[in-house]
Parts: structure tokens; C-alpha cells; sequence
């Protein structure tokens, strides 16, 4: 875990701050800082940046977003997610700003399946700087200024070599003098008449000068070129795996082919050392050494100086193959983006079929209801019409058999003659003040009586008619009862 913060001040380290606590660990904690816009997402330019490994698209580019209301409460908006923000389990509204307070419960995104509980989860609270520093999440800002420091080359200046080749007077190496070589060049050391039998190996792959453990006078020790320096950190970035294969054979062949003519200068300079020390060769003898030790270390620089071009060309590939594994990865989360949106469209084609087959479902069930109520609507016009018919029927019966021939209506407490001749009681009397004879066979009223039959079958036949009907028979029977009373 990288440093959440570059310093930890003298007032905030005896203070109390808001964080995001994430759930069931003790780091990747999100610090809320007062007067400022705190965004979550996976994308750049937010303040913490969340990758899930088990679903990269789950936290969407720019999620979220928490900051201060002008009461200097902290508020959480959800950016319009995708997989939404939850506020003590309930999902927040896009774009709508909630307040949140200690000890709330906030979800970022949704459980996978076979899972309980969301990947990211967090509950706001109030810790003690010094118990919560430890725990902080690094910000977005930081880690690309980590990984870009990692990717810079390291250039040592000539003070830095100076520094490292700088040791105390009793048991410490020789400091080297500052001097600018040029590929070829020779540089004269200076010191006393000892010389060392065999050289120092190199310590740092960085350092390319030779330092013997004593003292020398008189020697030509070279100097490699100020490109060498940068050799092992160009050489370690250009062993990515990214990187082709057959440049990194032609770096490993070049190493090798430089490290030894370094060998070989080495010994030349030991021999050509001994040979002053001994003062037994000729001068000849040490200017033919001296002439092929100049010739080792020009080779030794020509041999550097492809080698820094075969770094230059491993930096460039590195670069295209790095560029096309981000294009790579874009393609990818466009494919998962894609393959994502093609299973929620099957999802919802899925919903729309289903629905369209309840639809036609109800349909049915509509059309048959309508099938039964018409079926029964044509019953009951049946129904109708007969009911109809019988009435009508009993009227032409009314009409026609149970009307008196006399007053033409319906029997008044109906008499029956001898002759079988049936007439109101009022009105066969009335008749009967005339003639004593039948109104309709002339035959001799020997004798009437009174037919209850027709009476009540009259009185039930009229109850079912119009009530002008009923009204009108109940007027004409108190007027005859008054008639027949005076």
C-alpha cells in the first residue's frame, strides 16, 4: 500500500477526521478531507480509483461523488452508475444529493451471484488521525506520480559518481577526479608510486570506472562514456516481457561481448601496471600496451554505444507494445461493456416475450368472456321475447275472453248466466232493468253467479300490467260500488 498523504502535519495529526471505512479490512480506507470534492470511480481523474478484479466493470469511470454542504455536512451523489450507489441499503437516485452521517452503511455497486455482501462496501465514521493514517487508500494523483517515477530514467550526475567513489583516508578507495571522458580518451590518475597487482571488481553495473584498493601514479585508467551509466536501468525496463525476443537475445550477446572486453582491459591494465612497477620492460613494450589497452577500451565503447542504441530501440518497442496492450484493454472492457449491454437487451427481449405471451394470455380470456356474455346476452333477448310474448298473449286473452261485452273492460266481480254468458255484476244488472234476456244469445236470464275463478285470475293478470291500468280499474270499482250504494 503506497503513502495515502506526503506528509502528516502537526494539526492533523492530533485531530479527527470523516473517512469511508471499508467494511471487514484494515485498509483501503478513503479519507474525506474538509473542504474538498471527493470522487470515486475506476476511471482518471478521480480522487481514489477502484478496479474490481472480479468484475471490472462494476464501479463505473466516474461513480461518485461526496463533499461538503454549505452547513458543512457531507453529502454522496450518485453519477448517473451503472450497478448504483446504496445508502443503508436502499439505492440513491441519480444526480440526487443525500446527506450522510456516522455510521451509515454505503454500497458500491451489487453483489456478484453465489455472494452475500458487495465487493465494495464502507461505513462512514470519525477516527483519530494516527489510528487512521495507516489505513488510508492511496490517491489517483499519487499512484501515477509512483508508477511514473518508475518508468523515468535514472541519470547519475558526475557529483553522484564522485559521491560513490569517495571514502574515507584509511581504508577507503581512491576519489576519481572529475573529468569528462570522451570514448578513447585516456584519463592520468594521480597518486604515489604503489600500484594495486589485481583491480576491484565493480560493485554497482552503473559504474563502469575501475578503482584499485591501492593508490597509483602514473596510470591511464579510462573513463566509460556518461550513456553507460544509464546502462542497467535501461536495461531492466527493456527485460519486460514486453519486449521482443530477439532483442533481448542481441542485449544479451552485447552484455556478454562487453563484459569481456572488459576482462581483457582489466588485464591489460594489470600487466601494463606490473611492468611499470617492475621497471623491467622497455618503453616500447609499455606504449605497445598501453596502445592495445586504448584499443580495447575504444572497442569496449563502440561496443556501449550499440548497445545504448539496441536499449533506445528496446524503449521504443516497450512504448508500441505498452500503447497496444492499453488499446488491448480498452478493446477488452469495450468487449465486457458490450457483452454486458448484449445480455441485458437478451434479458429484456426474454421480459418482452414473456409479456407478450401474457398479453395474449389475457386476450383469450377476454375474447371468452365476451363469447359468455353474448351467449348469455342472446339468452336473455330469448328470454325477453318470450316474456313478451306471453304478455302479449294474456292481453289478446284479456282483450278478447275476459273483457264484458257491455262496458268493454276487464270483468268486475264477474257473473256467470245461465246461458254460460259471463258480464260485470254491475253491468248485467244495469241490463237486466230492460231486458231480461242474454246480451249476446237473447236467451232468458233464468239465473247468475258470481265466478271467483275469473275475479282472481283477473286481479293477478292486472297486477302484472302498466299501472295506468291498475289505476284506472281501481277508480272504475269504487265508482260502480258508489252506484250500487245510492
Amino acid at each position: 500500500m503506497g503513502e495515502p498523504d506526503s506528509l502528516v502535519t502537526e494539526d492533523r495529526a492530533g485531530g479527527r477526521s470523516w473517512c469511508l471505512r471499508r467494511v471487514g479490512m484494515t485498509a483501503e480506507w478513503l479519507l474525506l478531507e474538509d473542504g474538498s470534492e471527493v470522487t470515486i470511480g475506476r476511471g482518471f481523474g478521480v480522487t481514489y480509483q477502484l478496479v474490481s478484479k472480479s468484475c471490472p466493470l462494476m464501479i463505473s469511470r466516474n461513480h461518485c461523488v461526496l463533499k461538503q454542504n454549505a452547513e458543512g455536512q457531507w453529502t454522496i451523489m450518485d453519477n448517473k452508475s451503472l450497478n448504483g450507489v446504496w445508502l443503508n441499503r436502499e439505492r440513491l437516485e441519480p444526480l440526487r444529493v443525500c446527506s450522510i452521517h456516522k455510521g451509515d452503511h454505503i454500497q458500491l455497486g451489487v453483489p456478484l451471484e453465489n455472494k452475500e455482501n458487495a465487493e465494495y462496501e464502507y461505513e462512514v465514521t470519525e477516527e483519530d488521525w494516527e489510528r487512521m493514517y495507516p489505513c488510508l487508500a492511496p490517491k489517483s494523483d499519487q499512484m501515477m506520480e509512483k508508477n511514473k517515477g518508475l518508468r523515468t530514467k535514472r541519470k547519475f550526475s558526475l557529483d553522484e559518481l564522485n559521491s560513490l567513489g569517495a571514502e574515507g583516508p584509511s581504508n577507503s578507495k581512491p576519489k576519481i577526479s572529475e573529468v569528462f571522458c570522451e570514448p578513447g580518451q585516456p584519463v592520468q590518475s594521480h597518486g604515489n608510486d604503489e600500484v594495486a597487482s589485481q583491480p576491484s571488481e565493480c560493485s554497482n553495473p552503473k559504474m563502469t570506472s575501475y578503482e584499485p584498493s591501492k593508490k597509483t601514479t602514473g596510470t591511464h585508467i579510462y573513463l566509460a562514456p556518461p550513456g553507460v551509466v544509464e546502462l542497467h536501468h535501461k536495461k531492466q525496463k527493456a527485460s519486460n516481457p514486453s519486449a521482443s525476443q530477439s532483442s533481448l537475445e542481441l542485449f544479451k550477446v552485447t552484455m556478454s561481448r562487453i563484459l569481456k572486453l572488459k576482462t581483457q582491459m582489466q588485464e591489460k591494465q594489470v600487466a601494463v601496471l606490473n611492468v611499470k612497477k617492475n621497471q623491467k620492460g622497455n618503453s616500447k613494450n609499455i606504449v605497445t600496451m598501453e596502445q592495445e589497452l586504448q584499443d580495447l577500451q575504444s572497442q569496449l565503447c563502440e561496443e556501449q554505444a550499440q548497445q545504448q542504441a539496441r536499449v533506445e530501440q528496446l524503449e521504443k518497442t516497450f512504448q508500441e507494445e505498452e500503447q497496444h496492450l492499453q488499446g488491448l484493454e480498452e478493446e477488452q472492457g469495450e468487449d465486457d461493456l458490450k457483452q454486458q449491454l448484449a445480455q441485458a437487451l437478451q434479458e429484456h427481449r426474454s421480459l418482452m416475450e414473456e409479456l407478450n405471451r401474457s398479453k395474449r394470455n389475457f386476450e383469450a380470456i377476454i375474447q371468452a368472456k365476451n363469447k359468455e356474455l353474448e351467449q348469455t346476452k342472446e339468452e336473455k333477448e330469448k328470454v325477453q321475447a318470450q316474456k313478451e310474448e306471453v304478455l302479449n298473449h294474456m292481453n289478446d286473452v284479456l282483450e278478447n275472453e275476459l273483457q264484458c261485452i257491455i262496458c268493454s273492460e276487464y270483468f268486475i266481480e264477474a257473473v256467470t248466466l245461465s246461458c254460460a254468458h259471463s258480464f260485470c255484476s254491475y253491468c248485467i244488472s244495469e241490463w237486466m232493468k230492460r231486458k231480461i234476456e242474454c246480451p249476446i244469445c237473447r236467451k232468458d236470464i233464468t239465473s247468475k253467479t258470481h265466478s271467483l275463478v275469473l275475479d282472481n285470475c283477473i286481479s293477478k293478470m292486472v297486477d302484472n300490467l302498466s299501472s295506468e291500468v291498475r289505476d284506472r280499474r281501481i277508480i272504475l270499482i269504487r265508482e260502480r260500488k258508489a252506484k250500487s250504494l245510492s
